[in-house]
């Protein structure tokens, strides 16, 4: 089906119901390189959006400044995104916008709001709730259509991103660490928990126990409860929270750092020596955090120099069976990014120091941005590879989305024709439709094809 661009910017029905085939465009290179086929080369589209492999097609399904079912508009710097069965084929997206306070105008609201509209903080000066937070999409994968799009949590700034949790909420984490003072009313740096409630906000309470720091992502255990947290920060740590209850993230807990166990303040980054080799694998353990909340922003210094591992910008993390990925956008020496493998010890469950915790390994280090340049969000394909979303904007070529299959060799799934980051990919529960943002203007596509064609 051919859209215009009159078709892409009217409002949400019509973007929704867009649907654009790649199988009729003319081929064009890929702008980069793959290690492995993958889904073979990419089709250039004509609409300038995002260029795809033949059999693969996509649906705008919300767009920048278009207007929600709440009234308001869909905000710019669409980031992390997670998506949630809510049966019947019908799915939450829950996506952040990572949004500082000078960017009031490219928020979601566009009057002052009314009386008992939640917001987590205020502009300092000008009074108007802050414009970061997340928007919640319900999308039903049978019929294609958005059903309804609204502001979900607001007051917040730099939503980076996040994750789902098991029991059905997404956490949106703050990458910033604002203090009260400045352009906002208080502290920020703080991780949130929004539920999946038709239509409303959630209630914006910082949880304060997982730690104030430069928040990127996040993912949890199913099976203790677990949160892995990262770090955006040229020297992050990797940490992880021990709910006092699991599934009650409020009630509090523990944050910890992780620590090789046989080589104390390692530098993971590879950065001026190599000390770390993809593949080997290396016992951890977790060292105890305290006073999280960091007043003087020095939470990874103190934990580092406790023992804890260092890592080059810590951010997308996905958990997968029984075992987790992370990626540090600009480790390697050659500093084009990484991406850990951590298997966690399924008996330990934080309590007990005793228990082993697990392992730690480098699974891809890149030395070439053709294979791979700037990973950032990632998610789990259908066959068990890894996309991954570039964030790179040092490049003559827009960044790509990547596939990382078990080997840990890369290929390239799609191309961005607008210069700006990819960001929040996530699959339906079904395995059919994979979801992911175009940062800035906001774009979110829904891709559907066939996903299964590659297993190797």
């Amino acid at each position: 089906m051919k859209i215009n661009r009159r078709q892409l910017g009217t409002g949400v029905g019509a973007a929704a119901i867009a649907a654009l085939s790649a199988r009729s465009f003319a081929e064009m290179p890929a702008g980069g390189a793959s290690e492995v086929p993958g889904y073979g080369a990419l089709i250039k589209d004509p609409n300038a959006l995002l260029d795809l492999p033949e059999g693969f097609s996509y649906r705008v399904i919300s767009r920048l400044g278009n207007v929600m079912s709440d009234g308001n508009v869909v905000p710019n710097a669409a980031d992390g995104m997670g998506c949630l069965d809510l049966g019947n084929g019908k799915v939450a997206l829950v996506r952040n916008h990572e949004l500082r306070p000078s960017q009031i105008r490219e928020g979601a609201l566009r009057e002052p709001p009314k009386a008992g509209f939640k917001s987590y903080d205020t502009h300092k000066e000008r009074g108007y709730p802050l414009p970061g937070g997340t928007t919640t999409l319900i999308y039903d994968i049978k019929t294609q259509k958005l059903e309804s799009e609204w502001l979900s949590l607001n007051g917040t700034i730099r939503n980076c991103s996040g994750g789902i949790t098991p029991w059905g909420s997404w956490l949106s984490c703050e990458e910033t660490t604002e203090k009260a003072g400045g352009d906002a009313n208080k502290d920020h740096g703080y991780v949130f928990e929004v539920p999946i409630e038709q239509g409303k906000m959630a209630d914006p309470t910082p949880l304060k126990d997982m730690g104030r720091f430069n928040h990127e992502a996040v993912c949890v255990d199913p099976r203790t409860g677990i949160v892995y947290l990262t770090e955006d920060s040229n020297d992050s740590l990797f940490y992880r929270f021990i709910p006092k209850v699991k599934g009650k993230l409020a009630e509090g807990g523990k944050l910890q750092a992780l620590a090789y166990e046989a080589t104390p303040s390692v530098d993971t980054r590879n950065w001026d020596q190599l000390a770390i080799k993809i593949g080997d694998e290396h016992g951890v353990r977790w060292i105890d955090m305290d006073d999280v909340e960091s007043p003087n922003d020095d939470l990874r210094k103190r934990g580092h120099k406790a023992g804890a591992a260092i890592f080059a910008r810590g951010e997308g993390v996905i958990w997968d069976g029984d075992q987790l990925y992370f990626a540090s956008t600009s480790g390697g020496k050659a500093k084009y990014g990484q991406i850990f493998r951590y298997t966690p010890n399924p008996l330990d469950d934080g309590r007990d120091a005793a228990v082993p915790s697990g392992t730690l390994s480098l699974f891809l280090e890149s030395n070439d941005p053709a294979f791979y340049n700037y990973g950032d969000n990632l998610c789990v394909m259908p066959n068990g590879h890894l996309m991954v979303c570039e964030d790179q904007y040092t490049a003559i070529v827009n960044n790509h989305l990547r596939g990382v299959n078990k080997e840990g060799k890369t290929y390239i799934f799609g191309r961005s024709q607008v210069q700006t980051e990819f960001a929040g990919a996530c699959f339906s529960p079904d395995g059919q439709t994979m979801f992911v943002n175009l940062y800035a203007p906001t774009y979110t596509f829904a891709i559907t094809g066939p996903w299964d064609s590659v297993r190797a």
